[in-house]
């Protein structure tokens, strides 16, 4: 058997999303392979109006819902960096909070250190540390691109480590 988990990097302007096919035994059991469906982002432009932003973040999430079909979603928990900045991406939240629960979907949240110690086992690591990982873990040639699905599938990963 396997599990579908979509991990998600929430952001106004860039949302980041990364999809991972894992075996639904622990990840310790190194027999089974995780694989890669797909990662990207969804981007907004900045000169439109915050409305239809998000507008476009949720019609895309139904979207990626619709297209990977995931049984757990996991999201990277809001880090506060400056308030102007943290008030548009606890409002992408929102809309990735409303479009888990139209299609019931279970997640699980994660905060950046939860996901760096999962991947490197360092709580503190660097983000090109993280990336690595993520390349390594998914048998990768290099680093997924751009940082933000790097992260989403980071995110996606450390479900699959920790649920």
């Amino acid at each position: 058997m396997s599990k579908r988990i979509l991990g998600l990097d929430p952001g106004l302007a860039i949302l980041g999303f990364g999809a991972i096919v894992c075996p639904e035994n622990q990840p310790q059991v190194r027999d089974h392979k995780v694989s890669l469906l797909d990662f990207g982002v969804v981007s907004t432009p900045a000169n439109t109006e915050t409305g239809k932003r998000l507008c476009t973040l949720y019609d895309d999430l139904h979207t990626l819902i619709g297209e990977f079909k995931p049984e757990l979603v996991a999201v990277e928990k809001l880090f506060f960096y400056r308030m102007s900045s943290t008030i548009l991406v606890a409002q992408a939240r929102g809309v990735v909070m409303l479009a888990l629960a139209q299609h019931n979907l279970p997640y699980v949240e994660f905060t950046p250190a939860q996901i760096k110690q999962a991947l490197t086992g360092y709580g503190n690591a660097e983000k090109y540390e993280v990336q690595q990982a993520v390349a390594r873990e998914l048998e990768l040639d290099a680093i997924p691109k751009p940082d933000d699905a790097a992260d989403a599938l980071a995110v996606a990963l450390t479900a699959w480590f920790q649920v």
